[in-house]
């Protein structure tokens, strides 16, 4: 990473905060029809939403590996988000107190709608594994 003034780090960091709000409202928008696909049994569409989500997260773990990293190098190795967003002047400090907070409810709220469509994935592939091969224990003695 180039080395950047102490006025580029938080700039970058705030740039950050709001690219991942956008971002991680698409992501949220893209589970919502990602789950809608698997209701319906649309593979096609599933694999394409893969496809779209994938770049999407990448992002944004590039995003939150260098907010890591900046707010570290501003505050020391045991730095925080809230250090650095308590460190800065009105109104900047409580914008992106703001953003900071609906941040992290959108990424509980995509992790939810994650572990939702994982479990509905799960189930339809159990489904499926009974339809083809049969129950394990269908002629087990009780």
């Amino acid at each position: 990473m180039t080395r950047m003034t102490r006025g580029q780090a938080n700039a970058a960091l705030v740039d950050g905060v709001r690219t991942d709000l956008a971002a991680c409202a698409e992501i949220r928008a893209l589970l919502e029809r990602q789950f809608e696909a698997a209701l319906r049994h649309q593979s096609a569409l599933l694999t394409e939403l893969a496809a779209e989500l994938a770049p999407l997260l990448d992002a944004m773990e590039a995003r939150r590996q260098q907010r890591v990293t900046l707010v570290r190098a501003l505050f020391g190795p045991e730095g925080q988000m809230g250090q650095f967003i308590a460190a800065l002047a009105e109104p900047v400090r409580g914008k992106l107190a703001a953003d900071w907070q609906q941040l992290e409810d959108l990424v509980r709220d995509c992790k939810t709608a994650t572990i939702r469509n994982g479990n509905l994935l799960a189930e339809q592939f159990s489904v499926m594994q009974r339809v083809l091969h049969g129950e394990e224990e269908t002629y087990a003695p009780r």
